[in-house]
């Protein structure tokens, strides 16, 4: 019996993922493209890390919706191609928190939810919304940030030209311990030259 609750309680989960990434994919294609990528990535580092089981579907699935809340930015700050000012970014910002305002409304979300909510915090405390600082970070929004900035710099974007894998991962390496995980970056390392051709195949 408790198989088959857990079996429809997931597939009520994925219904409502379904309905939101499509959501997502109306306000902003590249979103779209770009979360699908960062939910793969996550995912093999993750795998990688020795993260089984509902821990490693939870993270997965936290990736595919790290951006949700980016249906509550407007449009015209959220394609803007010049340098944005400094009160667009403030609104930009605002996506993580947006993005768990949103989830926290399902009670099978919670967990993803608080992913969300810090993917954007760093290692050495200066991310944001909280200021939270190492392993004060979930795990799960460690890995999505390491993942989300690899993505970011590998395809072109507005406003500049993609890095090359390699420039990507110099980038990495120099931010370990200060923006990211030292012990995810080193993953993300031993992983190199496997990694991106599965993700851009």
């Amino acid at each position: 019996m408790y198989i088959i609750k857990r079996f429809f309680e997931k597939s009520r989960l994925h219904d409502v993922i379904e309905c939101l990434t499509t959501a997502m994919d109306a306000k902003d294609s590249y979103t779209s493209g770009h979360s699908n990528r960062v939910a793969d990535m996550s995912f093999q580092i993750a795998k990688a890390m020795g993260i089984k089981g509902s821990k490693l579907e939870t993270i997965h699935l936290a990736a595919h919706l790290h951006d949700i809340g980016k249906i509550g930015i407007p449009e015209e700050v959220l394609n803007k191609r010049e340098k944005l000012l400094p009160e667009e970014w403030a609104e930009i910002k605002r996506h993580p928190e947006i993005g768990y305002n949103i989830l926290k409304k399902s009670r099978y979300m919670k967990e993803i939810s608080e992913i969300v909510l810090h993917h954007h915090e760093r290692w050495d405390g200066n991310g944001y919304p909280s200021g939270l600082k190492e392993t004060q970070i979930p795990l799960g929004s460690r890995i999505i940030a390491v993942a989300d900035s690899i993505d970011a710099m590998t395809y072109d974007r507005p406003y500049r030209p993609a890095l090359s894998w390699e420039e990507c991962r110099k980038e990495i390496i120099n931010n370990c311990g200060i923006q990211f995980d030292p012990h995810i970056v080193t993953t993300v390392n031993d992983l190199y030259g496997k990694v991106p051709p599965n993700l851009k195949a």
